[in-house]
């Protein structure tokens, strides 16, 4: 199959890049390396963790040093609580040791977390280096490679702490999915439906119909058929190009825009998903199985404003149902959660944005002060109850 080719362009020239798409890029990608990185640059860093390098990143490091490249690796700890400030510093430490100059690079090669700090390191690190993007998961293929989002965790919240700094490129190869858990997987199409919920119907029935035809129990041997790669492929081709269209347009999330083409519509579900992380300290829930309790908790809070129709939350519920079961929520303090909207970088002039509907594809921006402050605690307790 011939590989997909985006290129997002934004105002400022220097901000743009090419995003490819395609079944086993991975082995050529030394020369989408140079290319994307120039003559000039002769070393490169490999961020990482143990897991996604003991299967992917040989291969990624031969590639690279057969294009020239002098190549060295930095690993990570695997999960949330690892994008942190302690891991950045010893990413520093380690470019620094590596003597990597400002036209050298890194390349993040991993999931949302390695992908984030990798570009939050690189962003800081002499005030800005290259870096490129090989994203082995699915919600980091359709989601945070995608954008030039970079920043790391802290004891007051979820990504208050980062850098818009956007890849030289992004190389997409969906092979690497066939490795993943059920979790993971799911977690990743929580994040695809949260596109259909925003980008409309069919986008969300794309989703909704791969999901009806391939189970994600079986993900691994139906990687072997030609057509479910296609699938596939397309499934991801049109999840990115959708958010490359609204990043393209709202590079920095302006403050001021509230407007349905903004950046921040695509923070869906992530008031109540960033709370969750939270209240369980990144060490319970995939950033993906929060997202999808927070689709259906701001669903249901738009049907109790009256903003969107029971039979469109409905279908969200259905949809998000058919990833299989999220991690049981019992335990958990509706208060706790409450309370941790407090921390959500989502604030405007002292008031949380929230990102509601008025049905599929309809999303509207709106402030904690034009919701009843009832209105949210009931919800919450009310799902939070059923969750447990």
């Amino acid at each position: 199959m011939k590989p997909t080719q985006l290129k997002i362009k934004f105002s400022r020239d220097e901000s743009a890049y090419k995003i490819v798409i395609g079944t086993g890029l991975i082995s050529s990608s030394g020369a989408w390396a140079r290319k994307c990185l120039g003559s000039a640059a002769a070393k490169i860093v490999i961020v990482s963790n143990s897991t996604v390098f003991s299967l992917y990143g040989h291969a990624l490091d031969e590639e690279l040093k057969e294009t020239g490249f002098t190549v060295s690796h930095f690993l990570i700890g695997d999960g949330e609580r690892h994008k942190s400030l302690r891991s950045t510093e010893a990413a520093l430490k380690y470019f620094a040791e590596s003597r990597l100059s400002r036209t050298d690079a890194v390349v993040a090669l991993g999931g949302g977390v390695v992908g984030d700090l990798a570009g939050f390191a690189a962003a800081i690190y002499l005030r800005g280096i290259p870096f490129l993007q090989t994203p082995t998961t699915l919600l980091s293929m359709i989601d945070s490679s995608v954008g030039g989002k970079t920043g790391v965790n802290s004891a007051f919240g979820k990504n208050l702490i980062g850098a818009f700094h956007q890849p030289g490129g992004v190389l997409i190869d969906p092979m690497t999915l066939r490795t993943l858990p059920k979790r993971e997987l799911a977690a990743g199409f929580c994040e695809v439906i949260k596109h259909g919920a925003i980008g409309g119907r069919k986008l969300l029935d794309q989703a909704s119909d791969f999901l009806t035809e391939y189970s994600l129990d079986d993900f691994e041997t139906a990687n072997a058929d030609k057509q479910f790669q296609s699938r596939l492929s397309d499934l991801i081709a049109a999840q990115v190009a959708f958010k490359a269209s609204i990043v393209a347009n709202d590079e920095s999330e302006s403050a001021n825009r509230t407007d349905a083409k903004s950046r921040k519509i695509l923070n869906f579900g992530h008031t109540l998903a960033h709370a969750l992380e939270k209240v369980t300290e990144y060490k319970y829930l995939k950033h993906g199985e929060a997202v999808g309790y927070g689709i259906l908790f701001a669903a249901e809070l738009s049907k109790k404003l009256a903003l969107c129709d029971e039979k469109d939350v409905k279908l969200l519920n259905d949809v998000v149902q058919s990833v299989g079961r999220l991690p049981s929520l019992a335990g958990i303090d509706p208060k706790e959660v409450f309370e941790a909207f407090k921390f959500d970088k989502k604030h405007l002039a002292g008031s949380l944005q929230m990102v509601l509907l008025r049905g599929i594809g309809k999303p509207v921006i709106v402030t904690e002060k034009d919701i009843p402050q009832s209105s949210i605690k009931t919800v919450l307790s009310k799902l939070l109850r059923k969750w447990a």
